[in-house]
């Protein structure tokens, strides 16, 4: 019978450490004020044909192969929306394209995903939501701090022609005006 024998380690003396003053300051790390994230696609038309009342960030439910297409900026919300079933968010047209190297592997282009919100969020915009005329409408997708996958989905108010023609005047209107402004600010410097 051939018994392995432990192998004994030599005791280890403890380290010295140095002993700190009581009235020494610790160093704190600060908190960047920053938040640092990787837009991958932004819904620029729902800015134009919505009124945005409100909007919640959620966690999106992917496949391996959707996430690497995320990164590569794959992605499209355009014609996508949000729907309520059976007490949870669902995203709805919103197209991943396949991955390439994920081959026999790879998702549905335009599958519905699930989108995570702690309940009493889903409930205040579930209330909400089923008013009459008021949409969800997905307005971006990026990869937050710690590399999850976030869509800020908004609750929405469709806008009349005449809206959609009024904020263009108004965003004309400014644009002009901070454009004389920034040409007078040259002309005192000069």
């Amino acid at each position: 019978m051939n018994k392995k024998k432990a192998q004994q380690t030599a005791p280890t003396k403890p380290k010295p450490t140095k002993a700190k003053p009581k009235d020494a300051k610790v160093p704190v790390a600060k908190a960047s004020s920053t938040v640092t994230h990787k837009m991958v696609t932004d819904n620029r038309k729902a800015k134009h044909q919505y009124e945005i009342l409100d909007s919640i960030e959620c966690g999106m439910v992917l496949h391996g192969s959707e996430v690497k297409s995320l990164r590569n900026g794959k992605c499209s919300i355009d014609e996508a929306y949000a729907r309520i079933k059976d007490g949870e968010l669902w995203l709805v047209g919103c197209e991943i394209e396949e991955y390439r190297q994920a081959s026999i592997w790879n998702h549905a282009t335009k599958r519905v995903r699930k989108l995570l919100l702690n309940k009493s969020e889903l409930m205040r915009f579930v209330g909400r939501s089923k008013e009459r005329g008021l949409t969800l409408v997905p307005l971006r997708v990026y990869f937050a701090e710690r590399g999850k996958a976030k869509c800020v989905i908004a609750l929405c108010k469709g806008k009349k022609l005449h809206d959609k023609r009024e904020t263009l005047k108004k965003a004309d209107a400014s644009r002009e005006i901070d454009r004389v402004m920034k040409s007078k600010r040259f002309d005192r410097n000069a």
